[in-house]
């Protein structure tokens, strides 16, 4: 499956969500391309859209290679093995500055307004793609800690064995595209994958204030 763009992707899984219209929920779409998919999802379904900014731990000799993820509360998941063989106090500092990066985004992105509330809600992760998974699974637990009723992981493409390892931690996993086998990239996906900006993060999630959600206006 190929999608022309984050916003084609972005309504298709739209659609495969569609059962989940009209609930009591939070849409969360990890910054900054998965904003682009979750803006797409909260406008369908009907609920408010937040985020949740879990940042990469890229290897040191190869930085697009995750080897861990961090989020700002502290939550943080590991690829042990990788983790081992790079230098402790690198890694330290590397910890420390991606958390620092986490928070600075959402004092950019959201300023002082206040997190959805989720607890007893539906709460559904989005995302334009998973590759290690890493910063997925430590979405996963920040969403957890917020209590939801129920949580559902929503992306167009994984591969295989991440899908069968991180469906084991939700209570719904959605994937659009399911070949069994993977491309190697996220990106390999779509035909425009440009780098999505900081203005456009910022943007979106200032129309989607304004949009209706069942809280507001009632079920359909």
């Amino acid at each position: 499956m190929r999608f022309k763009d984050r916003t084609e992707a972005g309504r298709i899984l739209a659609q495969a969500l569609k059962p989940h219209a009209n609930q009591d929920g939070v849409v969360y779409a990890l910054p900054r391309g998965g904003v682009v998919l979750g803006a797409e999802v909260a406008r369908a379904l009907r609920m408010p859209l937040d985020l949740l900014i879990p940042r990469k731990l890229g290897h040191p000799l190869q930085p697009e290679y995750a080897i861990g993820a961090v989020v700002e509360n502290g939550e943080m998941v590991v690829n042990q093995w990788e983790v081992s063989r790079v230098d402790p106090e690198w890694f330290k500092r590397e910890v420390e500055a991606e958390r620092e990066e986490a928070r600075r985004r959402r004092e950019l992105y959201l300023g002082a307004r206040a997190p959805v509330a989720a607890k007893g809600k539906v709460a559904i992760i989005v995302d334009d793609g998973i590759a290690t998974g890493l910063t997925m699974e430590v979405a996963i637990r920040d969403a957890r800690r917020r209590e939801p009723g129920r949580l559902v992981v929503a992306v167009p493409v994984a591969p295989p064995e991440t899908v069968e390892r991180l469906a084991r931690e939700v209570d719904e996993f959605v994937v659009l595209d399911r070949s069994p086998y993977y491309l190697g990239a996220v990106g390999a996906y779509y035909d425009r994958f440009a780098q999505v900006s900081d203005d456009e993060v910022v943007a979106l999630l200032r129309s989607m204030a304004a949009e209706p959600t069942v809280k507001q206006h009632g079920r359909a």
